[in-house]
């Protein structure tokens, strides 16, 4: 009997076919991207240790550099080296071709999310951090694209009689602090940053997806939408979500993860058993015996 590997949720190259096909469009819906950067930064600003040895796995290389280069903490963290451009598309999927225990600092910026066993790809990023090394990481999250889902799912029913899914299926933020303990990290810290994005319609959203390669690429065979498909779907969200003056909102959410390679120098929690204060005098309330039953 052999084990089997992690369910495959995402075609690897397809991903890597739609990462190629943006580059050329990506300055023009680069937003999500510059804002990942930019909260990843804010975080190595409030961190005042040097980072020498940087790693960037972001799907598009170039941001966070850019957005670094004008911070404070930018004469304390080292160029970001060359990454397997395999691993972008894949992340986990193949060895991370990063030596154990050689870097500082990993950053990898909207990419996760297409990452077919997440987990798996944070272990890989953890060992090869340095102790106290640290790693820096965003993906989408499970509120992202919540108004399109919707109306392709209503809109693929009423012209086929049945819908496949056209969304990807998106971590939730919650579980970040979670994920990152399970794949070996310390300190583990989760956020979500919500943002609405408004257009004239819905083939604006869907350009600005196809620029920044964050279209569709869930395995398996799928039936193209067809025009009719996508007409009833416009019509749906602008009926549904649409504004005042016309326009449609798309909601993001970005999952900041951060977390360190562990070190002996870390806070440790105290052994069970050790408090030296009970909990109900710490909170100043009156503790009461539990009644029989």
């Amino acid at each position: 009997m052999t084990a089997s590997g992690p369910p495959v949720i995402f075609d690897p190259a397809r991903r890597a076919l739609r990462l190629a096909r943006s580059g050329g469009m990506f300055a023009q819906a680069d937003f999500l991207h510059r804002r990942a950067a930019e909260n990843a930064v804010l975080s190595l600003e409030a961190t005042l240790r040097p980072f020498p040895a940087v790693v960037d796995l972001s799907a598009h290389t170039g941001v966070f550099a850019a957005a670094l280069a004008g911070s404070d903490a930018a004469g304390r963290v080292g160029m970001p080296g060359a990454d397997p451009d395999s691993y972008r598309a894949a992340p986990g999927l193949r060895p991370l071709g990063v030596a154990e225990g050689s870097v500082d600092l990993i950053v990898s910026l909207m990419t996760l999310h297409w990452a077919n066993d997440l987990p798996g790809a944070l272990s890989q990023i953890r060992r090869a951090l340095k102790p106290d090394g640290l790693f820096l990481g965003t993906l989408l999250g499970a509120g992202t694209l919540k108004e399109l889902r919707a109306v392709l799912t209503e809109a693929e029913l009423a012209e086929r009689g049945g819908a496949q899914a056209r969304v990807s299926p998106f971590a939730d933020g919650f579980d970040g602090a979670g994920l990152l303990q399970r794949a070996g990290f310390a300190l583990p810290v989760a956020d979500v940053d919500r943002l609405t994005v408004r257009y004239r319609d819905l083939f604006g959203l869907i350009r600005d997806l196809r620029a920044m390669g964050e279209t569709n690429v869930l395995a398996g065979s799928t039936r193209p939408l067809t025009r009719g498909i996508l007409a009833r779907a416009a019509a749906l969200y602008a009926e549904r979500y649409g504004e005042p003056d016309g326009r449609i909102p798309a909601t993001f959410e970005i999952v900041n993860l951060a977390g360190w390679a562990p070190h002996d120098s870390q806070p440790k929690p105290l052994p069970r058993g050790s408090a030296k204060v009970r909990l109900a005098d710490a909170l100043g309330v009156v503790e009461h015996g539990r009644g029989k039953l």
